[in-house]
């Protein structure tokens, strides 16, 4: 049964998830919990803050099993449900971003951002240096930006989908995507 399971739509697991299969969950779960960390890490810069948010949104998740309908896909409904939560969490608090380029964390960093490439350890501080300034050319973008830019990247959510999950016409958020592109490449050219 878990293998059927494994080659199902996600709208399809999370139907079946809602009549009881919690198999289906798991699925569901381990298909998506590295995207949605990742989104939720990259707009927070904080690992500990990202494993709380993705618990909730996983929560939610659950509590809205019951209720839930296909009005779109899977991973748009969910990477909603985590901008909300993004929301609400800045919301409650002021949001900071410091980065420590001789940290552990650091280092950590640039491997999530980089997939592991096989360069030899000498070019492990460029790729560091590239993910530092990727994530601090990420937080300069204004909040809006930045959660556009995020939602496509990680969430691969198309620009109506992004326009429904940030509450916004499609123009808009169409508009968010390019000046995010726009002021990312700007930030980067420097470096390359």
């Amino acid at each position: 049964m878990v293998e059927s399971l494994e080659t199902n739509a996600d709208e399809a697991l999370m139907l079946a998830y809602a009549n009881g299969q919690a198999a289906a969950f798991e699925t569901l779960y381990d298909r998506h919990k590295l995207r949605l960390w990742r989104y939720l890490f990259r707009n927070t810069g904080n690992h500990a803050l990202a494993d709380d948010l993705g618990q909730d949104v996983w929560f939610a998740v659950v509590d809205a099993a019951p209720a839930y309908q296909v009005k779109a896909k899977f991973t748009t409904w969910l990477f909603t449900l985590a901008h909300h939560k993004l929301v609400d969490h800045w919301r409650g608090r002021k949001h900071q971003i410091s980065l420590d380029e001789d940290s552990p964390e650091a280092m950590q960093l640039a491997e999530t951002l980089f997939a592991h490439s096989g360069f030899e350890p000498e070019r492990l501080q460029g790729r560091k240096d590239l993910a530092q300034a990727l994530l601090a050319a990420l937080a300069d973008l204004p909040a809006d930006q930045r959660a556009a830019f995020l939602l496509q990247a990680e969430g691969d959510m198309s620009v109506a989908d992004i326009a429904s999950a940030t509450g916004v016409p499609q123009e808009t958020a169409k508009t968010r995507l390019r000046y995010a592109r726009a002021k990312l490449r700007q930030s980067l050219e420097v470096l390359v």
